[in-house]
């Protein structure tokens, strides 16, 4: 599977798994209209669009399309691409009726046209992370070594990590993944997590 090096925004988890059988990359939720009013995961997406650059993959409807203008203006221009998926009608298998405007989402393109909708876009695809840079990315197995996830105490500790590194606290265990892995080199985030340790002993 080809790696996006770009961070991707999608309205929803259905679009986020959509892409990520489409494609390796960060992918980021705004939780539809939530962005209008989440400063925190708004700061988090500028953040992430300075660090790695974006790519704002949001549905074809009306909807979709305010997400994006109201992405457009809060995040800084050369750092952003669009990508667009092709207008399609039908419906999602997992809804019983179709959108008002009938059209698809990005759930429901399928993966060849995401990777094409990427492609148009301008996203900068590149081997796997680890092979690119010979540095092993940050894992599930490193959030739990250092008690961070599966254990007592742990959300406490990822909490006390997510303020010192000045992340959102409602970001969820898997989004967190992502941006590390976007924000940091593994050995600058364990370097973080041993001091946010050592703190709060």
């Amino acid at each position: 599977m080809e790696h996006v090096r770009e961070v991707i925004i999608v309205e929803g988890r259905y679009d986020k798994n959509a892409v990520l059988q489409a494609v390796d990359a960060a992918v980021i939720e705004t939780n539809g209209f939530g962005i209008f009013s989440d400063a925190e995961k708004l700061a988090l997406i500028r953040r992430l669009a300075q660090a790695r650059g974006a790519v704002i993959l949001t549905d074809g409807d009306s909807a979709g399309f305010l997400i994006r203008g109201h992405l457009k203006g809060a995040l800084p221009k050369e750092r952003v691409l669009h990508a667009y998926v092709p207008d399609v009608y039908g419906k999602e298998k997992r809804k019983s009726a179709p959108s008002k405007e009938g059209k698809l989402g990005v759930e429901g393109v399928g993966s060849k046209a995401i990777l094409a909708a990427l492609r148009r876009a301008g996203a900068t695809f590149e081997e796997a992370e680890q092979t690119k840079t010979g540095a092993p990315p940050i894992t599930k197995a490193d959030l739990f070594a250092l008690g961070l996830s599966g254990c007592e105490g742990s959300r406490e500790k990822r909490l006390a990590l997510q303020r010192r590194l000045g992340l959102p606290e409602r970001l969820p265990p898997n989004s967190l993944l992502d941006v590390l892995n976007a924000l940091y080199a593994r050995d600058d985030f364990l370097a973080q997590a041993a001091r946010t340790e050592e703190e709060q002993t």
